[in-house]
């Protein structure tokens, strides 16, 4: 059986980082394995991606960062989400139902 592929469509990742801080602040790692978790374990973000996306919302204002220990005693910056940035949250999420039902109105015709 051929892997399945996964690859994010551009863009969905910004979204994703933001869902995954809406509650609480996150460490980089916890960001990642959260995105996964809520996934049921189909999307990975990896590194490559992750920290310049923190590094490009953090610039947009839609998150903040600050130093804090990890699980395991480590320091690390923690994430969380700015009130502009659950403002792009909405923004975003809708622009992903308007877009999902027009590609599901697409294959439900094809």
């Amino acid at each position: 059986m051929a892997k399945e592929k996964t690859d994010l469509v551009y863009g969905t990742l910004d979204m994703l980082i933001l869902k995954s801080l809406q509650h609480e602040p996150v460490h980089g790692l916890g960001i990642a394995n959260r995105i996964q978790q809520m996934s049921d374990e189909v999307l990975r973000v990896e590194q490559g991606s992750l920290y310049p996306a923190l590094y490009r919302l953090e610039a947009q204002g839609w998150i903040a960062a600050e130093w804090g220990k990890s699980e395991n005693n480590r320091k690390a910056r923690f994430y969380k989400l700015t009130a502009t940035g659950r403002k792009q949250l909405t923004a975003e999420t809708d622009h992903w139902a308007r877009l999902t039902a027009a590609i599901n109105l697409v294959l439900a015709k094809a």
